[in-house]
């Protein structure tokens, strides 16, 4: 998902938003999680009611492991790019993590390059790369290089 915040009139600065697509909030999570474990209690009943007494506990580590799992991948979609951009520097901050890479925002160039099955979509300046968007789907990189590329483009042919 991006969120594009454009350059007001006092502040000639463009902060663009990266965040992954999250299908549920914390609170649909649990109430995923809360039926999935009553499903999986309510069967391991039938089983037990029908002779297997192991049902219910292995019913327990079940829904523990995937509780578990299901708040791992929910938490990594916290992960987030904050790209700001503005006449002289083009900041990319990545969140959790605290890196921050900074580049001057007239030699920085978007590119699009096949790897691994997928496009990455790299800022490049001055010898250095940074991959950015990894998270988001293709046709969001490809949108997120062209506004970045009209944007650069933008800001080069103002006046100083």
């Amino acid at each position: 998902m991006i969120v594009l915040r454009p350059a007001t009139a006092g502040l000639p600065r463009v902060t663009m938003w990266l965040k992954p697509n999250r299908a549920l909030s914390r609170r649909g999570l649990r109430r995923l999680i809360m039926v999935l474990v009553a499903l999986a209690l309510s069967t391991a009943g039938l089983g037990a009611w029908q002779g297997n007494v192991f049902a219910p506990l292995f019913a327990l580590v079940e829904s523990a492991a995937v509780a578990v799992a299901l708040s791992v991948a929910w938490r990594a979609g916290d992960r987030s790019e904050r790209i700001t951009l503005d006449a002289l520097s083009l900041e990319v901050r990545s969140q959790p993590g605290r890196r921050r890479m900074r580049f001057q925002a007239y030699w920085v160039r978007v590119l699009l390059e096949p790897g691994n099955g997928r496009q990455r979509l790299l800022l490049s300046s001055h010898g250095r790369e940074l991959e950015i968007g990894a998270f988001l789907a293709e046709p969001e990189r490809v949108e997120l290089s062209m506004k970045l590329m009209v944007l650069l483009a933008d800001f080069q042919r103002q006046p100083r």
